[in-house]
């Protein structure tokens, strides 16, 4: 079992250890025994930003996430990379609420649950291809 402190600690290793990552700056850490909140902004070795708010929850000793916003924008950050979250807004997409907008706020595709761990590890894949 991860209780919610740990989850943030590793959250933060894989932040400062984190190959694509240039700094990072939490702005917001609420961590109780069953649940915890965190956003932070991280400006990515490639230049771009992301800005990443996510709620999670501990239940049956697991932990989930329950909320999320990822957003990826370019290094002036008035381009939208990527989008990802959870907002009840798109009802007919299979995997309601999961959605992600790609390039524009209209563009929205379906979408996996993702905390802030999995999400750094499809960026770094999404940036070595953006390189290539």
């Amino acid at each position: 079992m991860t209780t919610p402190a740990e989850y943030v600690l590793k959250l933060k290793t894989k932040l400062a250890i984190s190959s694509i990552i240039a700094s990072f700056n939490v702005v917001e850490e609420k961590v109780w025994l069953d649940r915890g909140y965190v956003r932070i902004r991280i400006a990515l070795n490639n230049g771009d930003f992301l800005e990443a708010a996510e709620y999670f929850v501990l239940q049956n000793d697991d932990l989930t996430t329950r909320r999320y916003r990822y957003q990826w924008m370019d290094r002036e950050r008035k381009k939208l990379l990527k989008r990802w979250d959870n907002v009840e807004h798109y009802p007919d997409l299979s995997n309601f609420p999961n959605h992600i907008h790609i390039g524009k706020e209209e563009n929205v595709e379906p979408g996996e649950s993702l905390s802030i761990i999995q999400l750094l590890d499809v960026l770094a894949g999404e940036i070595s291809i953006k390189r290539s």
